[in-house]
């Protein structure tokens, strides 16, 4: 009775060790979750994921601790802003740093800045009062829409980053938008060798704040 005993402790001993070493082991927390919200220039349009600016942030960020969200999507307007911040602040992967890349759109359907103005304001607001340290992508349109226009579109953004007091990527495709080698034949989305310099534009802002900078 006592051998029994002994063997079917045994037994369980060996089943519940076994079950253990099966099960995988919890994920260490991310240092940071970077969200990328914004619209087809985020997305990637017309090249692989991977080329995509947000995965080429991941890339280069591998050797540290982060997880870079891509929350682009083509035809996105800045009124997009607020829902869907909203609706990141319910996952489990909650950001703690946010690059707002929305506008673009706004700019090219000719959308009055000051309503573009008020959205991004309000995503901004949302993003800071959730512990979400927003940095804002800069953007610019072709002067063909008007130099007027073209001025205070562009403008909007320097503007918002003062009154925030939040850090700003000054142009999101500096050195890339009107250069025919680095677009899509559409003239507007970036292609590979567009994103390698996006890439370097993003780098340069969210690095040091990675760094505590």
């Amino acid at each position: 009775m006592i051998h029994l005993l002994t063997t079917t402790i045994l037994t369980l001993s060996i089943l519940t060790n076994s079950a253990l070493a099966q099960t995988p082991a919890a994920e260490k927390p991310k240092d940071h979750i970077i969200l990328c919200l914004g619209d087809s220039l985020t997305e990637g349009y017309g090249v692989p994921i991977e080329k995509s600016w947000p995965s080429l942030l991941q890339e280069h960020l591998k050797k540290q601790n982060v997880k870079v969200l891509n929350s682009g999507i083509s035809g996105a307007t800045s009124a997009s802003g607020p829902s869907r911040l909203k609706w990141h602040l319910k996952s489990p992967e909650k950001p703690d740093i946010m690059i707002l890349a929305l506008g673009a759109n706004d700019g090219l359907r000719g959308q009055p800045v000051a309503a573009m103005k008020e959205n991004l304001s309000k995503t901004i607001i949302m993003a800071k009062d959730a512990g979400i340290r927003p940095v804002l992508a800069g953007m610019r349109i072709p002067p063909n829409y008007g130099q007027v226009y073209a001025d205070s579109f562009e403008k909007v953004f320097i503007d918002l980053a003062k009154e925030h007091s939040i850090t700003l990527i000054p142009f999101l495709l500096d050195g890339v938008a009107a250069q025919k080698d680095l677009n899509l034949p559409d003239g507007i989305h970036p292609n590979p060798k567009g994103y390698e310099i996006v890439i370097k534009n993003v780098l340069k802002v969210v690095e040091p704040m990675l760094k505590g900078k």
